[in-house]
């Protein structure tokens, strides 16, 4: 199929990077766990395949479904890949481990981990999980008293000035408080210094 108006082939041939690959009969998709292109591609590549361990012997079965378990930048790097040299799984595999493996050899310190932000849109839950992961990378390994240290100084002044009291505490604790901190927000409950602020200028 020709493109139409200049604009590429939306032909099932042109759109599919694997169109010659059947599904075995029976086979189920697994929900994947998605990479975003942050994090050990190492690890990612062991996930992938202990969740398609059946398909080990089915090589193109794996090069075919390995964009289902990518999501953000990475999903973008593989669609944009010319695959006519991925002749086997290691050609992909290498790839994929060489485009992302400044994840690994940028290693965090003590002073990346206060620059580790919250998003707006995500989950003081999942950034938690996120800025612990990169603990586990800085050397030398850090106490949990340093740990609670950091991740306080870590934290918007919302959630710092509200936090003080985990000081000293389990990370698990200041974990908790800092979700009460979210949640007090949520419902108004609890004022954010931007609304504080925003209020003081409109005065």
């Amino acid at each position: 199929m020709e493109g139409l108006s200049g604009h590429k082939s939306v032909s099932y041939a042109d759109l599919c990077m694997f169109p010659h690959v059947h599904l075995p009969v029976g086979f189920k998709t697994p929900k994947f766990e998605k990479y975003d292109g942050n994090g050990d591609p190492i690890a990612h590549l062991k996930q992938y395949c202990n969740q398609l361990r059946g398909a080990g012997r089915n090589v193109e079965l794996l090069m075919a479904y390995f964009g289902e378990s990518l999501t953000g930048i990475a999903s973008v790097w593989y669609m944009d890949q010319d695959i006519s040299h991925w002749h086997i799984w290691d050609d992909l595999a290498c790839d994929f481990v060489r485009q992302f493996q400044y994840n690994v050899d940028i290693t965090p310190n003590r002073n990346s981990l206060t620059n580790f932000k919250k998003k707006a849109s995500e989950s003081f839950q999942k950034y938690t999980i996120k800025w612990r992961e990169q603990t586990a990378r800085v050397k030398p390994l850090m106490d949990e008293a340093e740990m609670v240290n950091f991740f306080l100084q870590a934290q918007e002044a919302n959630y710092f000035q509200n936090m003080m009291s985990a000081m000293g505490k389990p990370f698990v604790e200041a974990i908790m408080i800092g979700e009460m901190v979210e949640n007090g927000m949520k419902t108004s409950r609890m004022i954010s210094q931007s609304t504080i602020r925003a209020t003081s200028q409109a005065i």
